[in-house]
């Protein structure tokens, strides 16, 4: 009989991601049909209020944290995707994010939730556009040859607008978790000195983390019905406060 693996316990981070400057996010080509503007942010279908996928947020870091340790780059979708992705058991980066469908199974451990707008009442009154909750940015491109000028116009979140931070950091018996809490650190840095979104080399997407706590829920506590408890050992790291 094969035996799984046993789930030792849940770390909750949670905080608050304010926008420093405006941020495009997960929008699509509309073209002239919505009050001329080219790309649209991502909303909630019903609320229509802005949010931040937490695929967006997770994918960003990962990212990051890639080059940052100069990992191999595999070739995921035929000449679009690239990304880090091994079949090493000890792999931290691979065992916190999750392995590609063809790689050996093993258990994502970090969990990114959606990250839903705070302020949203203040970001309403803050904006004055056709569609909620945000604000336009023309930017023009010059034909080098023609000298002829295309203008583009693009939704984004304004600075100010301040999102909801949650991660979960799962661990099983055996895993380090010193090690996993340094990685998700370390990727919240580099967030922070980058850019989430669109446009980064244009200004967009500037960031703040607030870690305000983090909590701890171990199996036990699961088993006996008990809540999370703060996880007093984890130093926040002064930057991310």
């Amino acid at each position: 009989m094969t035996t799984g693996v046993k789930l030792a316990q849940k770390i909750f981070i949670k905080g608050e991601i304010e926008a420093l400057t405006g941020i495009a996010i997960g929008g699509v080509d509309v073209g002239l049909e919505i009050g001329g503007v080219d790309k649209v942010i991502v909303r909630h279908p019903i609320t229509k209020e802005p949010y931040i996928p937490g695929s967006s947020l997770k994918g960003k870091i990962r990212s990051l944290l890639e080059k940052l340790h100069n990992l191999e780059l595999k070739e995921i979708v035929s000449g679009k995707i690239y990304m880090h992705t091994c079949e090493n058991p000890d792999c931290t980066l691979c065992n916190l994010f999750g392995r590609s469908a063809d790689k050996a199974a093993s258990n994502t451990r970090l969990i990114v939730r959606d990250a839903k707008c705070t302020n949203i009442d203040w970001l309403g009154q803050a904006t004055d556009t056709e569609l909620p909750y945000a604000e336009t940015k023309t930017e023009v491109i010059i034909d080098r040859i023609t000298s002829a000028a295309q203008p583009r116009t693009f939704e984004r979140v304004p600075a100010g607008a301040k999102f909801d931070l949650e991660m979960i950091l799962t661990l099983y018996d055996g895993d380090k978790e010193d090690e996993y809490i340094k990685m998700i650190f370390e990727g919240l840095r580099l967030l922070q000195d980058d850019y989430l979104g669109g446009s980064g080399s244009r200004g967009y997407g500037k960031v703040k983390v607030h870690i305000e706590r983090i909590e701890r829920k171990t199996a036990e506590d699961y088993i006996n019905g008990q809540g999370a408890h703060v996880a007093n050992d984890i130093n926040i790291p002064d930057e991310l406060k």
